[in-house]
């Protein structure tokens, strides 16, 4: 990769400070400044809880991107894991059509997101007029394979998309525009093959990851990610009994 790259992926540079605060205003908050929040599992899709935040809980938990909560109960923030460890790592967040609900996209760390001690809060089903309670073996995130880690990552790169350019690497292309973005893929496809035909693995991978990285954010850029590309891959397979 061309040494002009200098990146800043912690937490802190997720945040969408750079815009002020009008988007904590586009968000319908209720009479006691609360909003309610749908917890997932980004890697599974698994709903794990539901909570509320206030504004400065949800501008915690991006600045911070670990998940932060307002206790209706204690009548102050809550983050996540303090107490249990069980932290949630923050990949995104999503508002509603009615401006009332946010979803948040979250890697979750420890034992679980449930009080119980279970992956998650919903583990009684209603069967036959009575809720049962499910086996823990439904309740752990699968493994997260190729696709998944791909949708993570383009998850991650949209986070840097609205950070402060001075200290991301990523919202700088974007603001750099289309071209900049296009001459780093070029650069990278290059030092791709460079490496292919030096013949060292290690080295192969290396740009093959900065290489699928730049593609990643040009895709961002046209509004599309990594599930468009797989979809056509998909749709390229042949049939098993046919020759590729």
């Amino acid at each position: 990769m061309s040494a002009d790259k200098t990146s800043n992926t912690g937490a802190g540079s997720m945040g969408a400070g750079a815009a002020g605060d009008a988007w904590l205003d586009s968000v319908r908050w209720n009479d006691d400044g609360l909003v309610s929040v749908i917890t997932r599992e980004a890697r599974s899709g698994v709903v794990l809880m539901s909570a509320w935040m206030n504004r400065e809980a949800l501008r915690r938990s991006l600045r911070e991107g670990r998940a932060c909560y307002w206790s209706r109960s204690r009548r102050c923030l809550w983050r996540k894991g303090d107490t249990s460890g069980n932290f949630q790592e923050v990949c995104g967040v999503r508002l509603d059509c009615d401006a009332d609900t946010l979803l948040l996209d979250v890697i979750q760390h420890g034992a679980g997101a449930c009080h119980t001690g279970r992956m998650h809060c919903f583990f009684r089903r209603l069967r036959d007029g009575a809720w049962k309670e499910e086996k823990d073996h439904d309740e752990a995130p699968r493994p997260p394979d190729a696709e998944s880690r791909l949708e993570h990552l383009a998850l991650l790169l949209e986070q840097r998309r609205q950070a402060d350019p001075a200290h991301s690497y990523v919202a700088a292309l974007h603001r750099d525009g289309l071209d900049r973005i296009l001459k780093k893929v070029g650069e990278e496809a290059a030092e791709t093959i460079i490496a292919a035909k030096g013949g060292e693995p290690a080295e192969l991978i290396h740009e093959t990851a900065d290489l699928w990285f730049h593609t990643l954010v040009l895709l961002a850029h046209m509004g599309l990610g990594p599930r468009e590309v797989l979809a056509e891959l998909e749709r390229r397979r042949p049939p098993r009994d046919s020759d590729i």
